[in-house]
């Protein structure tokens, strides 16, 4: 078990809203890393995530139940729609920060923020933005990542914002 995994099973350093989607938000970063690194699918991961780690235990220490569904949602919706998040957050991003330069953890946490930015329009980008810094402030607690987390997202909720309003 990771540093991360373990905070977030105890409840440090943790999303502050300790709700299932707030604990499925951090549970698709942590799949999308997993995905990312070992190159395993979508079906396969979500699979293990769901079997055992949302809501169980691990290593003594007892995981938050989360929202298998919305977990869901954020884990195929983000494999589904790279190749359209992608452009998006290296717009998004300053020219010195390429998306193909940040971590992988990192870009799992923009692509997942995106992708409920983009695809869920019933929830506030503020919400949303706010949850994923939260993600981010748990993997990076010092770092300027959860900064550069608020202010990509941002920039990518102003465009969706000014793209659905134009083309209403």
């Amino acid at each position: 078990m990771t540093n991360t995994e373990k905070k977030q099973a105890s409840g440090k350093a943790a999303p502050k809203a300790a709700n299932k989607r707030g604990a499925a938000r951090l549970a698709a970063v942590q799949a999308l890393y997993q995905m990312d690194l070992a190159g395993s699918g979508v079906l396969e991961t979500a699979a293990e995530y769901e079997t055992f780690r949302l809501g169980k235990e691990i290593d003594g220490a007892q995981y938050r139940e989360a929202d298998p569904a919305w977990f869901r949602s954020i884990l195929s919706g983000v494999v589904e729609r790279q190749k359209q998040l992608d452009p998006l957050l290296r717009n998004a991003l300053t020219d010195d920060w390429p998306l193909s330069r940040l971590d992988s953890t990192l870009r799992a946490i923009l692509r997942a923020g995106a992708y409920e930015l983009t695809k869920v329009k019933d929830l506030p980008p503020a919400v949303v933005i706010s949850e994923y810094v939260d993600i981010a402030r748990a993997f990076y607690e010092d770092g300027e990542e959860p900064r550069m987390v608020n202010a990509v997202l941002d920039r990518v909720a102003r465009e969706v914002r000014e793209k659905r309003q134009s083309e209403s």
